[in-house]
């Protein structure tokens, strides 16, 4: 009735069948790296980051600027989600090992000290 169709739906079932079967064993490690990068995050100065907020593969943290933060560390190879202007969001998943948190936390912590020795810009108009 709204025509098309699927053809290769066993290609999609396939991949239903392994997240199904393999995927639930690996969240644990999954659980474990977000805790060791919320961990590592909360100990670098500039970060704020409530480590109880930590529960699942997902970690929730606070800087001064979430979108500069976000874009510098894509051109590094880690990848963020800024949340708001202020807050980032990391993942992990099964694809994310603990080299991948070390880098990710190298990376960050690397950004943040670089953008805490650039020159504040003054803004026009602003009284001084």
């Amino acid at each position: 009735m709204l025509g098309g169709g699927m053809r290769q739906a066993g290609v999609l079932a396939a991949a239903g069948l392994i997240a199904i079967r393999s995927m639930p064993a690996l969240l644990e490690y999954d659980h474990q790296r977000a805790r060791l990068l919320a961990t590592k995050l909360a100990a670098l100065p500039g970060v704020g980051l409530d480590l109880a907020s930590v529960q699942t593969n997902i970690v929730y943290f606070e800087v001064d600027d979430a979108a500069g933060l976000v874009t510098a560390c894509a051109r590094r190879g880690v990848r963020l989600n800024a949340m708001g202007p202020s807050t980032v969001r990391a993942v992990t998943h099964h694809q994310v090992d603990d080299a991948g948190v070390a880098k990710a936390v190298s990376v960050i912590a690397e950004v943040i000290a670089m953008r805490s020795l650039e020159p504040a810009v003054a803004v026009e108009g602003a009284a001084s």
